[in-house]
């Protein structure tokens, strides 16, 4: 299948998560962001980074940008997208997910190997998980931590649309631990963690965000 992989300005992480496509049995699309086109793809995701740098609210400019009229309107039809780290601050900023990104509790960077569990792997994102699996994959924000108010919450934890927590320790001070959520179809996951930097031993980070894109196919085709 074709995944589209979104460069904005100031996007770094966009050949890595090509490069995890492929290595995930996919054939990796480059997007522009200031295209309106989606060139066909069966499914987009928006990579890390620091799109625009930053400015206003991370992922605040982004969200205007052409391509994404493109990918709201694909989204709502069901196509699967990922936000990964800037392309979850996206999605929020986006209203594709509820919720915002904000500065780490700490006010400093992290950078470092987190361990997560995967509480629902019934997303096109995470079907070849197994359902609390724990898995170690790339941490790397600034501004990571997600907040919602009481209500929403609430409901992401009611409706099972937490798709992974935080173990080991909360890194950036995201409310009830949470490290990605997925929207009410599914379809939209954002992770604040980077599977797309786990994917090959070469890296020395090991595999276990491999299946982050081998769960595409077994979703969309099953």
């Amino acid at each position: 299948m074709k995944v589209g992989v979104v460069t904005f300005p100031g996007s770094l992480d966009d050949a890595d998560a090509a490069r995890a496509v492929q290595i995930g049995g996919h054939d990796a699309v480059p997007l522009w962001h200031g295209d309106h086109d989606l060139r066909g793809v069966d499914a987009v995701i928006l990579p890390g980074g620091f799109s625009y740098g930053d400015y206003l609210r991370c992922g605040a400019i982004s969200r205007f940008s052409p391509v994404m009229t493109e990918v709201i309107e694909a989204a709502g039809k069901g196509m699967p997208v990922l936000g990964i780290c800037n392309g979850f601050q996206i999605l929020c900023e986006s209203h594709l997910l509820p919720g915002a990104l904000i500065r780490n509790d700490h006010r400093k960077f992290v950078c470092r190997d987190q361990r997560l569990r995967i509480e629902n792997n019934r997303t096109p994102w995470t079907s070849d998980y197994a359902e609390n699996a724990e898995i170690t994959i790339v941490l790397k924000n600034g501004e990571g931590g997600f907040v919602a108010d009481t209500a929403t919450l609430d409901r992401l934890e009611g409706e099972g649309l937490v798709v992974a927590r935080y173990l080991d320790g909360n890194p950036n001070g995201s409310l009830r631990d949470i490290a990605g959520i997925a929207n009410q179809r599914g379809n939209v996951v954002g992770l604040m963690p980077h599977p797309e930097h786990a994917v090959e031993d070469l890296t020395g980070a090991g595999t276990e965000g491999l299946a982050f894109f081998t769960s595409l196919a077994a979703a969309v085709f099953a």
